[in-house]
């Protein structure tokens, strides 16, 4: 079979696209090439915590097996998917989760160069796949090494764009198909790929009832998408639409058309096609601070949206630059999309995706990757219009290249300068990996959510709570155990890990049962309260605060908590979870916890970052209105043995706030009584354990492992 010259050229456009796209990724690793704290076992470490869930999911396909309950998602896509690869390529699991989303986040320049050849615009194509690839945010999220499902989550919807484009310019029957596989596929690799394909779904309608309701064509295209979009298995599907696509090349039974529509409407809403939309709505749109369980105490939790910095509001500047690169890049492309859809009707299409990009205003960071490709279309739509003006054939290109130059300067420099780390550094994974060599398969490691997928890929323990796994009521007893004294956060450790383990085989036991004959579990926290006869989960915590006498489970699984130093940044955010009234919802008040560098000293005063000065006179803190005396002031250090030393003197015996000076990180923290005497802080910034009830099992400036003994 020959190829035509204009498919040449396609392929030749798509392979410099391509290639283009994958050199800028490999910036960061020139940039870090033979930097040792990113390497282990001789790869660059990923740079994405969730990327470790997805590579325990393709390590333990690979091993053959896993463990009940263990949470690994062997049945993702991007874990089968990484499996596939690892077993026919000579390439280590590490090599391929790392360079994964450079080989197949590059691969957005195929659909669009695809749409812009059925425009007839491959210059177009061709610009808006240089800039659509390095753009800010897309970037960001298919760098090297952040492997994660947004290395296709663009990818696949605009091919589904780039066939519906096809479909509605030419009305062939091959486009139906191509349509319903690109859904399959979509949802395949990311299940909430509903809300956007209904979106697809209600433009194609409103094309059809608007601009050309007579096409037949455009009713059977709704038809297949439509059970493409189903709520069912892809194996219920598939041969759905594989049967449909040869009913409608029948032209014999076109007249059933409508009818196939009809029944077509009624399996969507049957299946629950708007169940899923809801749900993200609420989760990204209408998200609440609190939210109260319906059934048994009613308790009250904290909601993890409102500590996640991808849900939250975007600056302008910010959202626009991640879009485009810059304000003008932005603005230039809104206005080159609609100078585009003016001339090319069916580029309307692509409104969806700037809809969701948009949602950025008010939902957060991580919808502004979705409105890069369309509005990459109107960026490159100027320039080529701009160069067609032009006099001559040397001014044409001319402006092509420096419009492309002016456009893609700023994402590259972006590039440049996004020196993202990996999550851990060698020596936090060397520590896990030695801590994995102490575990058994069944044992815990309590640690925040941020790190339990990296715990569990490194280490092949059980977590309490992890980048999925983390709603309010799993994340209160973890942020109690962090944010309490040790006593009752030893306890709580015990408790919530039996309660977990216990939980884990109720699970599978209902797996078997029928819906009616299925045991009915709680939160872990609720079950304790009642466990220990109490009807208030209040007095359940006062007693277990108190040394009261409770019910407390056998021990069955061994216990470590991981406490790295990466955790005190956030530590504000970890006491939001237990830091409230589980029977009313309303917040306690918010214990004081600073953080801060010194910016300058003199004879008479220490100053800190955040307008935050220590008076060495009076001995007192002022911050904001505020001066108090101190408790305590706490030099730490670690010597040359790799010892921690510790200095402390007591200043006042008035109350007031505590004062640790880290030296080693040169960081200085200002902490009330209750925070100075949480677990975290004695045990990662002291090592003050209480010997009866943990054992130090590794302790570095980097982070400290400790045994659980009761």
């Amino acid at each position: 079979m020959t190829i035509s010259k204009e498919n040449k050229k396609v392929l030749l456009l798509i392979t410099i696209a391509y290639l283009f796209s994958v050199a800028v990724r490999l910036i960061w690793v020139y940039q870090f090439h033979g930097y040792e704290p990113f390497i282990f076992n001789s790869q660059f470490m990923i740079n994405t915590n969730d990327g470790y869930g997805f590579a325990e999911g393709a390590r333990d396909l690979l091993a053959g097996f896993h463990q009940n309950g263990d949470l690994s998602p062997m049945e993702t896509a991007i874990s089968q998917l990484t499996y596939f690869f690892a077993k026919i390529l000579p390439l280590s699991l590490e090599t391929i989760i790392f360079y994964m989303p450079v080989a197949l986040g590059s691969l957005i320049v195929v659909p669009i160069i695809l749409i812009s050849y059925s425009l007839k615009r491959l210059d177009v194509g061709f610009i808006a796949a240089l800039l659509a690839s390095i753009a800010w945010s897309y970037y960001n999220r298919t760098m090297a090494g952040y492997y994660d499902t947004d290395m296709l989550n663009i990818v696949l919807p605009i091919f589904l764009l780039w066939s519906l484009v096809w479909a509605i310019n030419t009305n062939h029957d091959k486009f139906l198909l191509i349509t319903a596989l690109d859904i399959l596929a979509y949802r395949w690799w990311y299940p909430q790929s509903i809300a956007l394909e209904s979106a697809f779904f209600g433009l194609i309608l409103a094309y059809a009832l608007i601009f050309d309701r007579k096409n037949l064509f455009n009713f059977k295209l709704l038809a297949i998408m439509l059970f493409a979009m189903l709520m069912t298995s892809e194996l219920i599907r598939l041969p759905i639409v594989m049967a449909l696509y040869f009913i409608f090349k029948n032209k014999n039974l076109d007249k059933y058309v409508y009818y196939i529509l009809a029944a077509a409407v009624v399996t969507f809403f049957v299946t629950g096609g708007l169940d899923p939309i809801v749900l993200r709505l609420k989760l990204y749109i209408f998200k609440d601070s609190v939210n109260a369980t319906q059934a048994g105490l009613g308790l009250h939790f904290f909601t993890v949206m409102q500590t996640v910095r991808e849900a939250g509001h975007v600056e302008f500047s910010e959202f626009a630059s991640r879009i485009s690169g810059s304000v003008p890049a932005f603005i230039l492309s809104v206005g080159g999309y609609i100078w585009l859809s003016y001339r090319y009707r069916v580029m309307l299409l692509a409104l969806p995706l700037i809809g969701l990009g948009f949602l950025a205003e008010s939902g957060g960071l991580r919808f502004t990757i979705y409105a890069v490709v369309p509005l990459a279309f109107g960026a490159a739509f100027v320039i080529a219009e701009l160069a067609n003006k032009m006099p001559s054939h040397v001014t044409q290109y001319a402006t092509l290249f420096i419009g492309s130059f002016l456009v893609l300067f700023p994402n590259i420099l972006h590039v440049k300068e996004y020196q993202v780390p990996t999550v851990f550094n060698k020596e936090e994974v060397v520590m896990l990996d030695d801590l994995k060599k102490k575990t058994s398969r069944g044992d815990y490691v309590v640690s925040w959510w941020d790190y339990g997928y990296p715990l569990r890929y490194y280490s092949d323990v059980f977590t309490l709570i992890d980048g999925a796994k983390h709603e309010g009521d799993v994340n209160f007893p973890v942020s109690y155990i962090l944010s309490k004294p040790q006593d009752a956060a030893a306890k709580m450790a015990r408790l919530d890990v039996e309660y977990d383990a216990k939980g884990i085989k109720i699970s599978e036991e209902n797996s078997k049962k029928s819906e009616a004959n299925r045991t009915k579990v709680s939160s872990n926290i609720e079950e304790m309260t009642k466990a220990s006869g109490f009807k208030d989960t209040n007095d359940f915590l006062t007693a277990l605060e108190s040394g009261a006498k409770i019910n407390m489970a056998k021990k069955t699984k061994d216990i470590y908590l991981y406490l790295p130093y990466r955790m005190l940044s956030i530590y504000p955010t970890i006491t939001l979870f237990s830091n409230l009234d589980l029977m009313s919802g309303s917040r306690y008040a918010d214990p004081l916890f600073l953080m801060a560098q010194a910016t300058n000293e003199d004879e008479h005063s220490i100053y800190l970052q955040n307008g935050i000065a220590i008076n060495k006179a009076s001995a007192k803190v002022k911050f904001g209105d505020k001066e108090l005396p101190i408790n305590r002031f706490i030099k730490t250090g670690y010597l040359q043995n790799g010892k921690l030393s510790i200095e402390t003197k007591q200043l006042s015996s008035m109350g007031g706030v505590n004062v640790i000076y880290m030296a080693s990180y040169g960081q200085f923290l200002i902490l009330d009584e209750a925070t100075y005497n949480s677990t975290f802080i004695q045990l990662f910034v002291l090592e003050n354990y209480d010997k009866n009830l943990f054992e130090a099992v590794q302790l570095s400036p980097y982070a400290k492992i400790y045994k659980l003994k009761i």
